[in-house]
């Protein structure tokens, strides 16, 4: 074990991991499950499913892009602390991947990408090694996720399994219930005005699923940066569509989106900031944003309010 700290703390050198990690320090204790989530949006799903067995913390915090974080020394210790490590996967994770891979391959703590269950026909593929890690945003595709953390609490402690999937079967039906609500409320806004322009290109999910055109400045991570031309495109996009309304992002700067708006009135065309969207973080804790119920709900009153200039 030694060794394996050792390895992990030169890897975290080796790649200037710096930190924000937020959790307390030390295991669980009462006999609760002590795991570590990556992003909110896994955690909200292993605090619904795991219940009173579980201390969930998550590493990413409101406002935090994963794309970019890179784990402290801090994170690097709770991980090994953990009975469980739950992540998103499908890269979203990029600056982490050596540290989660490293904890995986040395088989001391159970580590889960819970978002790769999802089938690989229903992911969308970006690149030939790559598929768009951002599956929350399809109600039903999150249900998926939720399953295979199920199934992940099931495994790292077997004795409580039966109410791992009591409680998995509830918040199941709890997001079934909010796939019909968003189907219900997305189709307030007609067929042609449904296009949905953000930061970067993170809700193609959503927009397969309720039928939205989806355009986001930068690509499917926040690592690849917009350029003049890329500002230039869009903006000339948004003139000839009419589109009211683009929308910032909670996780990533609103300089890109403002700049796009700028362009657009220079063309003589007025397009509105139509809100700010929780993409790659949830809300802060305590707050109905700060849960994936709450989240999804605050996300499409926005974008439909927006799309139909109530906003």
């Amino acid at each position: 074990m030694t060794k394996f700290l050792s390895a992990l703390a030169s890897a975290c050198a080796a790649l200037a991991l710096v930190g924000c990690g937020a959790a307390s320090e030390g295991g669980a204790g009462d006999g609760e499950l002590d795991v570590i989530a990556t992003t909110g949006m896994v955690a909200d799903a292993a605090t619904n499913v795991g219940g009173e067995h579980v201390r969930v913390t998550g590493l990413m915090g409101p406002g935090v892009d994963p794309h970019l974080y890179k784990a402290s020394e801090g994170d690097v210790r709770r991980l090994e602390q953990a009975n469980l490590v739950l992540y998103n996967g499908l890269h979203l994770e990029a600056k982490m991947a050596d540290v989660l891979e490293r904890i995986g391959e040395n088989g001391d703590r159970p580590t889960r990408a819970v978002a790769e269950a999802v089938p690989e026909e229903r992911l969308r593929r970006v690149s030939a090694a790559q598929f768009d890690p951002h599956v929350w945003f399809d109600v039903g595709l999150w249900a998926i996720v939720v399953g295979d953390v199920r199934d992940a609490l099931q495994e790292a402690d077997p004795d409580r399994a039966e109410e791992y999937a009591a409680n998995a079967e509830a918040y199941l039906a709890e997001l079934a219930a909010l796939g019909d609500e968003v189907t219900a409320a997305t189709a307030r806004v007609p067929e042609g005005q449904r296009v949905l322009i953000t930061a970067h290109d993170a809700f193609e999910y959503f927009g397969a699923a309720y039928g939205f055109e989806v355009r986001g400045l930068q690509g499917i991570s926040t690592v690849t940066e917009a350029g003049a031309r890329d500002v230039k495109e869009l903006a000339d996009f948004i003139v000839a569509r009419k589109i009211p309304a683009i929308f910032v992002e909670s996780s990533v700067s609103p300089r890109t989106i403002e700049a796009v708006q700028a362009a657009v009135r220079s063309r003589g065309f007025d397009v509105q900031i139509g809100g700010s969207l929780f993409s790659d973080a949830m809300g802060e804790p305590g707050t109905p944003e700060g849960t994936y119920l709450g989240m999804v709900r605050h996300n499409v009153d926005t974008i439909v309010a927006g799309l139909l200039g109530q906003q």
